[in-house]
């Protein structure tokens, strides 16, 4: 049997990765080897249930201290405790060990016929900006593992049933014997005969082949909340993969991507924009109308406005996603258009108003000076 690759790698992550980036690796990875972009590709069905075994270790912080102490050994019911050797095939951990020699703390076997949860889906949703301000109700369908309703979930042809495994006497484990160092020790392993399963199903169900499970698709309504962020994920309870053996259901996790807007852009809670004005509007000041994700907003723009002027239209923002009360603003930059072309005559009258603000530009001002005016400039230049 192929040893088992380090949990850590699986995830492409190191020793020590934080709770958030084995959540994003996960994602990717599974998103990466599912069985509906691969299918029929035995390959990366494997390296699918490679990646959810190791984020299943992993995301759960008792069974991650235990990885990370002991390794693979921590989990392995053929391979000893705690990374000690000369105890291959033994099912114990330290408890197991203290228990039976001291007469405290003995730990119980480990059973594989118990409830296991359902995997939880992973699955991407594409919004408009809007969609992701006002919020939208939306309906996505979705390829899962559910139980199978010929059979129940048994795997067991209809009108029969699975019995009870007469080797383990149903509890998916087996005892035997092994001589060691310290004697003869008792230990514990999954039976061969149901897998550890603890039933043994002689007539299985055609439907699903005795596996009690289908892998069907499934459709669901996805509320979108008011103020949702790009990259923001909703969570669906009880929408995901069947469980195993009566383990609830898993959940489907939607990561939710905004899509970008022609005209505002979102940070936080506030919507930003650029609205163009003219020279004349900016000097003189105007009552404008202003695009907001409401409709149009009526705008006041004081005398004297300057380039690149901001202001604020209080609460035509992004909702909370927490509390949909509480709005953010919309944030305008005022930005002054100069014209590219000009008439003769808006010429002559801004070349006026240079002469009375003194901005008249050099070469203008060159053309009324007098012919002796210009010999006294040249003169004063030398």
């Amino acid at each position: 049997m192929a040893e088992k690759r380090d949990y850590y790698e699986v995830l492409g992550l190191k020793k020590g990765a934080s709770d958030d980036e084995i959540k994003k690796a996960y994602r990717k990875q599974a998103k990466k080897y599912h069985p509906d972009v691969h299918p029929g590709d035995a390959e990366a069905e494997a390296k699918f249930k490679e990646v959810n075994e190791a984020y299943e270790v992993l995301s759960d912080p008792g069974k991650k201290s235990k990885y990370d102490q002991f390794g693979h050994a921590a989990f392995d019911q053929q391979g000893g405790f705690g990374g000690g050797a000369g105890f291959g095939g033994m099912d114990f951990d330290m408890g197991d060990i203290f228990g039976s020699m001291f007469g405290f703390g003995g730990g119980s076997p480990r059973r594989n016929n118990g409830p296991m949860r359902g995997n939880d889906i992973g699955m991407e949703m594409y919004v408009s900006f809007e969609e992701a301000v006002f919020g939208a109700t939306k309906e996505v369908s979705v390829k899962v593992v559910d139980t199978c309703e010929a059979c129940g979930g048994s795997g067991a042809k209809p009108g029969t049933h699975a019995e009870s495994c007469r080797k383990c006497n149903g509890t998916g484990q087996e005892r035997f014997v092994q001589q060691s160092i310290f004697g003869s020790m008792t230990s514990m392993r999954t039976c061969s005969a149901c897998g550890g399963s603890g039933k043994i199903i002689k007539d299985p169900c055609n439907v699903c082949d005795g596996k009690g499970r289908v892998r069907k698709t499934k459709k669901f309504e996805v509320n979108i909340p008011k103020g949702i962020d790009n990259g923001q994920t909703i969570r669906l309870a009880g929408k995901g993969d069947a469980g195993v053996r009566g383990g609830g259901p898993g959940d489907l996790l939607i990561t939710i991507y905004v899509r970008p807007h022609e005209y505002f852009v979102r940070k936080g809670s506030n919507i930003y924009c650029d609205v163009p004005i003219s020279f004349v509007q900016a000097a003189l000041g105007d009552t404008i109308t202003v695009k907001t994700i409401d409709g149009e907003q009526t705008v006041t723009i004081k005398p004297g406005t300057q380039p690149d002027t901001v202001q604020t239209i209080r609460g035509k923002g992004v909702f909370n996603v927490r509390n949909p009360r509480i709005r953010g603003d919309q944030v305008i930059t005022l930005k002054v258009k100069v014209p590219t072309s000009l008439t003769s005559s808006q010429k002559e009258l801004l070349r006026k108003f240079g002469e009375e603000t003194g901005d008249l530009p050099k070469e203008d001002e060159d053309e009324k000076k007098g012919f002796f005016d210009k010999i006294k400039d040249a003169f004063k230049d030398d």
